[in-house]
């Protein structure tokens, strides 16, 4: 297992809530949010989060009109998580595909975002973490969906993008209604970002701190 020391070497933060990590006056992620700091530093995520893994959800490619004529760029939209509470989504854009999931990679880590866990499902009941506590509804553009709790065992009803993003956040079993334009991969993405951010500002921080 590698040690917080370990983690931390060789890094030179840019920040404030780097410095107080680095000086171990901040040692946990929950702290963060507790303290309602704002992550500006990829590293901070990595160094708290050590388990963090990232899915690449979305490659497209984006073309620009200029004077010089049509410039093609790549776009990727990457999501991380530790699958125990915490998920992230970013997006990124450049000339090479590998530095876009870089770019967006990092987005992602500073985008990283608490999700409460439960079992809302009245058809299970069992107290586990397995699920959400509740159904949340998140938006972006015309892209609307709604995720519903399921019962333990279920699994997640949803397409290939949302499984990776609902997993990545610890959510095991859900149901998902979408309304819009599907086909949008990361209008999709960041609508179902957007309901799993709801499960964290609508609630107290007492209630999801463990």
């Amino acid at each position: 297992m590698t040690s917080s020391g370990e983690r931390v070497e060789g890094w030179v933060p840019r920040t404030r809530l780097g410095k107080m990590i680095l000086e171990g006056r901040i040692s946990s992620i929950q702290e963060v949010f507790m303290e309602g700091a704002k992550i500006r530093e990829p590293k901070i995520v990595d160094v708290l989060l050590p388990d963090l893994q990232e899915e690449v959800i979305n490659i497209s490619l984006v073309q620009k009109q200029t004077d010089a004529g049509e410039k093609s760029r790549f776009k990727a939209i990457v999501a991380v998580g530790n699958r125990n509470g915490y998920v992230g989504l970013g997006s990124g854009k450049a000339g090479q595909v590998r530095t876009a999931i870089g770019k967006a990679a990092i987005n992602a880590r500073l985008n990283i975002t608490p999700v409460r866990q439960g079992c809302g499902s009245w058809e299970c009941g069992c107290g586990k973490p397995h699920s959400l506590p509740f159904q949340v509804r998140g938006k972006c553009g015309g892209m609307e969906i709604v995720l519903v709790p399921g019962p333990r065992g279920l699994g997640v009803v949803a397409s290939e993008a949302a499984k990776i993003i609902l997993g990545l956040a610890g959510v095991k079993d859900c149901w998902t209604k979408s309304y819009g334009d599907t086909r949008t991969v990361p209008s999709f993405a960041y609508a179902i970002f957007d309901a799993l951010r709801k499960t964290y500002s609508l609630v107290t921080p007492e209630d999801w701190v463990g």
